[in-house]
């Protein structure tokens, strides 16, 4: 197993596991829970609105790709299953769209701020030097990179991320007609350029610094 132990890997998904469900998780409630606020109540009626993880779960991207990439000793990183969004029924539906779409990322750097305090409490507590302190440092890490991680990747501008969504409702309607034509393929784009290593070269230098941005806000 790529020299990981059993107890190695049993221990590093248990560090990891509440950083990453949280994570992906809240994502998805916060672009429901807004949806909701502009007036579309898909995702309500749909129970996508709970914080019970199962209810969002996707098991290539919550469960299979988190594993897979822990066991080739990389981030655990992961997805959840969309939250459906009516866009046509919120009230302003081209305005209304950039803050639907951008309370994920958002919500991801909260996330990460909150695990960066607890970080700050351990290292000033010094309970790091005790298995209890060392076990909620390294998941206060994880959770830090994963949120970090998880608002870099979706504020990529390519439809149907949240950054697309975003630039969707920035653009003038001619602009906005080429970026729903790009949506379809938007997946394809995200495969090639993973492949090709160019996505790693531009979500690399912007979650460096949204990171930097979560850890300055705390003071560490």
């Amino acid at each position: 197993m790529g020299g990981f132990s059993f107890s190695q890997v049993i221990q590093g998904i248990a560090v990891g596991a509440i950083p990453v469900l949280f994570a992906i998780t809240l994502h998805e409630v916060a672009h429901g829970r807004a949806a909701l606020f502009f007036g579309d109540r898909t995702a309500e009626m749909m129970g996508r609105l709970s914080l019970n993880p199962i209810k969002h779960i996707d098991p290539i991207g919550t469960v299979v790709v988190p594993a897979v990439l822990f066991m080739m000793g990389g981030i655990m990183f992961g997805w959840a299953k969309p939250v459906p969004v009516a866009f046509g029924r919120l009230r302003n539906p081209k305005r209304h769209m950039i803050y639907v779409a951008a309370a994920g990322p958002a919500t991801n750097i909260v996330m990460g701020i909150a695990w960066a305090l607890l970080l700050k409490l351990v290292i000033l507590t010094g309970l790091g030097a005790s298995f209890a302190g060392e076990f909620l440092f390294s998941m206060a890490r994880i959770g830090i990179i994963i949120n970090a991680l998880l608002a870099a990747f979706n504020l990529l501008p390519i439809p149907p991320l949240d950054g697309g969504r975003v630039l969707r409702g920035l653009v003038s309607e001619g602009i906005g007609y080429y970026l729903d034509r790009i949506e379809p393929f938007g997946l394809i784009i995200i495969v090639l350029l993973l492949v090709s290593g160019f996505l790693w070269a531009v979500v690399g230098p912007l979650l460096g610094l949204v990171e930097r941005f979560i850890l300055m806000v705390v003071g560490l």
